[in-house]
């Protein structure tokens, strides 16, 4: 468990507490933190959700940025802009050997090793390139984020599907709680909308046939995939606040689990996702009576829908905190996800505004939630949940609090 510990006179288990000090995000509604929450306030889009527009030059030149996958690419633009956010690394003076870099994803370079099979396929083997393997491997870009700004603590990537980036966020925390570090750069990128990406999903139908992402809707028919990427500055609270740092949240607990059960489904009832949830509340020293908000995993598939829906029942009952789930504007970014959402987490605390769930117009009458829908939702942050649950069982849940 997370040892990572909130404020309001909670027990909690010993540790230095979490601030999120810093946010960058590239998505499909839009890039930059500021773009992207006016992104989920606004329409639900149609269609695949590409993120448009994308320019990685700034951290890449010409000649190297042929040689960057497009999961790395986001992954580096969204540090960048979450480090400036926080104020910069001399203003962060931090100790390089002190400072931590977790970026996970679900699958990493795909579009590179589709590119070079395609190019072996017609031009022969000598003709793959040298930087096949540092393009496509899932470490790369938590790689390239520490080397950027000469972080020379734990880099780590976290490969657990769907689940990646909530689990890279809450390991993130884990190193601060812990006195490892004092600054850690967490989250997770994606970038599987390749032609043999989008077909595998499609022929396990697991893909929306409607090309509408409705999470939690009687009608939803599978997810809309996406992309992108994320990255919090996670960094020890009283630090953070001796330095003058803004703190959108503190990252009070986390918790991840395994189903045991199946390599693409859940388990039912949301057995696993279940024991998350309440492994991470009490990683953060809170009950379930303390949460007000989940910002769910709610895919938009019938399976994953529903069981996440029974766990959030059996864990607060009926109908439970007020439920968003921003995958009607993002589509599923896989890997990216949990991280995208963390960001989306910070920022609905900082805004004071719940985001509604954009897609969901017929409330599935067999899901017992209180989902906001329609207009956003003013409200009193308080302790909030994000959850990640992916194939091959993994669960990821963090728990963030308003600062105090």
């Amino acid at each position: 468990m997370l040892a990572v510990f909130p404020s309001g006179g909670h027990p909690g288990i010993p540790g230095r507490r979490v601030a999120v000090t810093g946010l960058g995000v590239v998505a499909p509604c839009g890039i930059g933190r500021e773009a992207f929450w006016s992104g989920l306030l606004g329409p639900a889009p149609e269609g695949p959700r590409r993120v448009k527009d994308f320019d990685a030059s700034s951290i890449y030149g010409p000649k190297e940025l042929r040689r960057v996958d497009r999961f790395t690419q986001f992954a580096a633009v969204a540090a960048d802009e979450a480090v400036a956010d926080a104020g910069g690394v001399a203003a962060m003076g931090v100790d390089p050997s002190r400072a931590g870099v977790l970026i996970g994803t679900g699958i990493g370079g795909i579009e590179t090793l589709e590119d070079q099979i395609h190019l072996m396929m017609e031009k022969g083997a000598r003709r793959v390139t040298p930087f096949l393997v540092p393009m496509m491997m899932g470490n790369r870009a938590a790689a390239d984020v520490s080397m950027r700004y000469g972080m020379c603590g734990p880099c780590e990537a976290i490969v657990t599907a769907c689940a990646a980036g909530t689990q890279s966020v809450a390991a993130g925390a884990r190193l601060v709680a812990s006195g490892r570090c004092d600054v850690v750069l967490a989250g997770s990128s994606e970038a599987a909308m390749t032609p043999i990406g989008v077909a595998g999903f499609a022929n396990m139908t697991a893909l929306s046939t409607s090309g509408l992402s409705m999470p939690f809707d009687a009608k939803r028919d599978g997810f809309v995939m996406g992309e992108g990427g994320a990255v919090l500055v996670l960094e020890e609270y009283e630090r953070a606040v001796a330095r003058g740092a803004r703190i959108y949240a503190e990252l009070a607990g986390g918790a991840s689990t395994a189903d045991a059960h199946h390599i693409t489904a859940p388990a039912p009832g949301g057995s696993g996702a279940v024991a998350c949830m309440e492994l991470a509340i009490l990683d953060a020293g809170l009950s379930a009576a303390d949460i007000v908000h989940v910002n769910a995993h709610g895919t938009s598939t019938p399976a994953n829908d529903m069981a996440e829906s029974q766990a959030l029942n059996k864990v607060f009952g009926m109908p439970g905190p007020l439920v968003t789930s921003v995958k009607g504007i993002t589509g599923h970014s896989l890997g990216a996800a949990g991280a995208i959402e963390a960001v989306a987490l910070a920022l609905t605390i900082a805004n004071q505004t719940i985001p509604p769930t954009a897609g969901l117009t017929e409330m599935d009458p067999e899901i017992h939630l209180d989902v906001v829908t329609g207009e956003a939702r003013p409200w009193t942050p308080g302790p909030s949940l994000s959850n990640s649950f992916g194939f091959g069982g993994h669960n990821g849940t963090i728990v963030m609090v308003p600062p105090s």
